[in-house]
């Protein structure tokens, strides 16, 4: 990765740190009103759908939500992302983490880099917290260091309560005892690499857990497993064309933009899904 600190957010202490560690947080991502203003946008569709945002609906948001949207663009989250990245680079992804309260949902201690397809492992997810991400309502966990191996075997579980798409979990013993809990409030984010092994527990609290996962690759990463993969250019120039340029929604759920998400959401599908073995 380029070895930058061009941001007005990061600088070299903290860099370094990221890459010693393979995370970084608390981090400001965005105003605390702008968080609510997400929630809100967030809840009142799901009130017009008559119940929880889908499954299928949890990925890529920001093509069809401009709220989303506008996080996914900010500015000083994007300076922070530079200055581990480089100054070109696209949002390949974003997810829709949310647990209800008292809700049996977890994640499994795992690493993004098992199935995404993406080459080189030059990847940051920016986790923004929507609500308050704590203890009690299940906020992530990190090993410390955990990134500078290779990638473990995982093992699918397809577990009814686990938030992955396919389940997956670590298949080496993990040392709960490392773990850091990377508490957020709403507006705050959270940093991590690729290779980082991470999870969360159900949330206890008695409010929604409520978080945007947004996956940032520069524009020298390729797709490896399939064809026609698509990405958002949020900053900088894009002088290797390996993703199909997504769009910015010029408003929320118009036509245009909800073909676009579900033509990129069966195409990240079937990557995410496909035979392992």
């Amino acid at each position: 990765m380029p070895d930058t600190v061009a941001s007005q957010v990061l600088g070299r202490e903290q860099v370094d740190r990221y890459r010693r560690d393979g995370y970084l947080f608390p981090l400001p991502a965005i105003d605390a009103a702008q968080a609510l203003d997400a929630r809100r946008a967030l809840e009142d569709f799901e009130k017009s759908q008559g119940g929880r945002i889908g499954k299928d609906q949890r990925h890529k948001p920001h093509l069809v939500m401009t709220a989303l949207d506008r996080i996914v663009n900010e500015p000083r989250l994007l300076d922070a992302v530079e200055a581990i990245l480089g100054p070109n680079f696209l949002c390949w992804e974003s997810v829709l983490f949310t647990k209800e309260a008292k809700d049996p949902a977890y994640v499994s201690w795992h690493q993004d880099a098992t199935y995404w397809g993406l080459e080189p492992f030059d990847v940051v997810t920016a986790w923004v917290a929507l609500s308050p991400s704590t203890v009690d309502s299940g906020c992530m966990r990190v090993i410390p260091g955990t990134h500078k191996g290779e990638v473990a075997e995982h093992v699918d579980t397809f577990a009814a309560n686990n938030l992955l798409s396919r389940g997956q979990e670590i298949a080496v013993k993990v040392d709960e005892a490392q773990a850091v809990d990377l508490v957020l409030q709403p507006g705050q984010m959270s940093l991590h690499d690729i290779k980082l092994v991470h999870g969360s527990e159900p949330n206890r609290s008695n409010d929604r857990r409520i978080g945007l996962a947004i996956r940032y690759i520069p524009t020298h990463v390729r797709q490896t497993m399939a064809a026609g993969d698509s990405a958002m250019l949020v900053r900088g120039i894009d002088r290797f064309n390996h993703f199909r340029l997504e769009p910015s929604p010029k408003s929320d759920f118009s036509p245009e933009a909800i073909a676009t998400q579900e033509e990129s959401r069966i195409n990240r599908m079937r990557i995410l899904m496909r035979p392992t073995r």
